[in-house]
C-alpha cells in the first residue's frame, strides 16, 4: 500500500470559508468557475506540506487559516519511522497533519498531534507529494532527485553495477581515511615511540624486580639503626638471662625469677592439685624466655653496622624511586608499564608496513571504482538517451511538438556515493534553441506540461505516491487536452494524481471529480467544494463546454467526453 491523501479540511483560507476534500487513490481533478478558488485548493495543498505561509491568503473576517489532512500510510514504512521519530503517532495507519497561518504571519505545524517545525513537514513531504505549478518548486529540478530518478528508470541493468560500486566506494573511502589518519599522525606517532623507547631503556638499565623496592627499604632501616636494634637485642637478653660474668648484673633476670617462682611452687603441688597446673605453666613460661633469650643474643650478633652496604642500598632505592615517580607507585608497576611500553612500541613500528599495505589496497581500489563508474556512466547515457526520447514524445502530443527534452551526463569533480555522473534534465523549446536547464527552458505554463510528461515516462520508477499539477493544461485545448487527459489517468494507475483544471477534456478522465462552488453573501465570497456522482460531473462538464450547465448540446458533448475517457482508460 503506498500512502496517499485521503480527506484534506480547509478553513479560512483565501475565498474558501470551509471546505472537505475527499480524494480517491486515483485520479482527482479540481474544478470550478473562475474565482471560486481553485487554486487555493493547491494552496492548501502545499501548506500542508510546509509550503510558504502568506498571510495575505487568510480569508478577511478571521484571524487565521487552517489546513488539516488525513493520509493513509504504512503503519512500518519509512513514512511511519518519521513521524515517531519527532514524537507523533500514526493511528491505525492514518496520519493527521495539521498547519495554521494567522494573520500576523504566524505558522504552526502539527504532525501525528504533535507540534513539530514547519521544516519537518517539508523534509516529510520529499516522501509523499510532488507539487507541479507555476509558483512551486520541482523536486525533480533538483540535481540529486535527477541523477536518482535516472538510475531508476534505468531499471535492473543498474541494481548491480550500482551495488557493485557503491560497496568499492565506501571501502575506498574508508581505506583513505585511514591512510590519512596514519600519514597526518605520523610525527605524532614517532614522538610516541620514542618516548616509550626513552622509558624502556631507563628501566632496562635499571633492571627492577618486583618487590624489590618494598625489601630495599626494610634493609635500609636496618643498616641504618644497627647499633640501636644491636643494643635494644643486648639489653633484652640481659634482662631475660643475665651473664654471670658480667658484673653489671644483679642476677636478678627474669628467667631466675622464674625460675624461683616455679620451685617455690613445685615444693607444695602435692598437697593442692591447682597449684600443680601453676607449676607446669611456670615450667612453660620459662621454657619459652629461654629460647627469646637465646634468639635475641643469635640476632644482636647478626646486626652488622655495614656502611658500604648502606650506601649500595641507598643507591639503589634513588634508582628505583626516579623509576616509581615516571612510570608507577611501586617496582611492580614499573614492570608492568614497560610490558605495555614494548606493545605499544610493536604496534606504532607496524605502521610502515601498514601504509604500504594500505596504500597497495588504496591504488587497487582507486582502479576499481573508476572502472565501476565508468560502468555506471555508460549504462547512464544509454538510459539517459531513451529518456529523452520518449519525453520528446509525450510533449509532441502535449501540444508541445517543438520541444526536446534531453539528459545531460557530465563527470563531477571526484567520485561520490553514486558515481562520479552529475546529471541534470534539459529543454530545447524549438529545433533552433539551445537546451537549458527546465526551470529556465520552459514558461510557467509549459514546465507543468514538461514536468507531466517525465512524471508519465518515469511512471513506476519514481516512488513519490501523490502529484499535484496546477494549469498543467494553460495554453491547450482540443486533441492536446484529451491527450493530457489521457496522460493524468496514465500516471494514475501508480500513484495518487490531483489535478486543478479548467478543461473539461482533462477532468473527463477523473476517478474522483471535485468542484469548487462560489456563493455570494453580500459582498464577501465564500466558496465551498462538492463531490460530484455521475449526474453531477455531466452538469459541470457542460458548464465547462458551453458555459451553461443544462445545454442539451453541452450535456451530450459531456456525456461523450465521460464515456471516450472510460472507454480509453480500459
Amino acid at each position: 500500500m503506498r500512502p496517499r491523501v485521503e480527506e484534506v479540511r480547509i478553513q479560512g483560507l483565501g475565498v474558501i470559508d470551509e471546505a472537505v476534500l475527499e480524494l480517491s487513490p486515483g485520479f482527482n481533478v479540481v474544478t470550478g468557475e473562475t474565482g471560486a478558488g481553485k487554486t487555493m485548493v493547491v494552496t492548501g495543498l502545499g501548506l500542508l506540506f510546509g509550503g510558504r505561509a502568506d498571510p495575505a491568503r487568510v480569508r478577511p473576517g478571521t484571524d487565521k487559516a487552517t489546513v488539516e489532512g488525513t493520509l493513509v500510510v504504512e503503519r512500518e514504512g519509512r513514512v511511519a519511522q518519521q513521524v515517531e521519530d519527532v514524537g507523533g503517532e500514526v493511528d491505525g495507519g492514518e496520519l493527521i497533519i495539521s498547519r495554521t497561518v494567522s494573520t500576523e504571519g504566524r505558522s504552526r505545524a502539527w504532525l501525528g498531534g504533535r507540534a513539530v517545525p514547519v521544516g519537518t513537514l517539508t523534509y516529510l513531504a520529499d516522501d509523499l507529494v510532488a507539487v507541479h505549478g507555476q509558483m512551486d518548486q520541482q523536486r525533480l529540478l533538483q540535481p540529486g532527485r535527477q541523477r536518482a530518478a535516472l538510475d531508476r528508470y534505468a531499471g535492473e541493468e543498474l541494481v548491480k553495477p550500482l551495488r557493485d560500486y557503491e560497496h568499492a566506494y565506501k571501502r575506498h573511502k574508508q581505506v583513505a581515511e585511514q591512510l590519512a589518519d596514519i600519514t597526518a599522525r605520523a610525527r605524532e606517532r614517532a614522538q610516541e615511540a620514542d618516548v616509550l623507547r626513552f622509558g624502556l631503556e631507563e628501566i632496562e638499565k635499571v633492571d627492577p624486580k618486583a618487590g624489590e623496592d618494598v625489601w630495599l627499604r626494610e634493609e635500609e632501616d636496618r643498616l641504618s639503626h644497627a647499633d640501636a636494634l644491636r643494643g635494644a637485642a643486648g639489653g633484652a637478653h640481659g634482662a631475660l638471662l643475665a651473664d654471670p660474668m658480667s658484673s653489671g648484673q644483679s642476677g636478678q633476670d627474669a628467667i631466675s625469677l622464674v625460675g624461683e617462682a616455679r620451685a617455690a611452687i613445685e615444693a607444695v603441688r602435692d598437697f593442692d592439685p591447682a597449684l600443680g597446673g601453676l607449676a607446669d605453666r611456670l615450667a612453660e613460661a620459662g621454657y619459652l624466655l629461654s629460647d627469646v633469650a637465646t634468639e635475641l643474643a643469635a640476632y644482636a650478633e647478626s646486626v652488622d653496622a655495614d656502611p658500604a652496604r648502606l650506601a649500595v642500598v641507598q643507591e639503589r632505592r634513588s634508582q628505583l624511586g626516579a623509576l616509581t615517580r615516571k612510570y608507577g607507585e611501586d617496582a611492580t608497576a614499573v614492570l608492568a608499564w614497560a610490558e605495555q611500553a614494548a606493545l605499544r612500541i610493536a604496534e606504532l613500528d607496524g605502521d610502515d608496513d601498514r601504509v604500504a599495505e594500505l596504500t597497495r589496497e588504496h591504488e587497487q581500489l582507486t582502479v576499481r571504482v573508476t572502472e565501476l563508474a565508468a560502468d555506471l556512466t555508460g549504462i547512464r547515457t544509454a538510459a539517459a538517451e531513451r529518456f529523452g526520447e520518449a519525453v520528446t514524445r509525450e510533449l509532441t502530443a502535449l501540444a508541445m511538438p517543438h520541444a526536446r527534452v534531453v539528459v545531460r551526463l557530465s563527470p563531477g569533480k571526484e567520485f561520490g556515493p553514486h558515481g562520479i555522473d552529475e546529471v541534470e534534465l534539459l529543454m530545447a523549446a524549438h529545433p533552433a534553441a539551445p537546451p537549458l536547464p527546465l526551470n529556465k527552458g520552459a514558461s510557467g505554463g509549459e514546465l507543468s506540461r514538461v514536468m507531466l510528461a517525465i512524471e508519465v515516462v518515469f511512471a513506476g520508477a519514481d516512488p513519490v505516491p501523490t502529484f499535484v499539477f496546477d494549469e498543467v493544461d494553460a495554453g491547450v485545448g482540443g486533441k492536446a487536452a484529451v491527450e493530457i487527459g489521457r496522460r493524468l489517468a496514465m500516471l494514475a494507475r501508480s500513484a495518487q494524481v490531483i489535478v486543478v483544471t479548467h478543461l473539461p477534456q482533462v477532468a473527463a478522465f477523473a476517478d474522483q471529480h471535485l468542484v469548487v462552488e462560489k456563493a455570494s453573501d453580500g459582498s464577501i465570497v465564500r466558496s465551498g467544494v462538492v463531490t460530484l456522482d455521475h449526474e453531477g460531473r455531466v452538469r459541470e462538464l457542460s458548464r465547462m463546454l458551453a458555459g451553461m450547465e443544462n445545454s442539451e448540446l453541452g450535456r451530450a458533448h459531456a456525456e461523450e467526453l465521460l464515456s471516450i475517457a472510460a472507454e480509453s482508460k480500459v
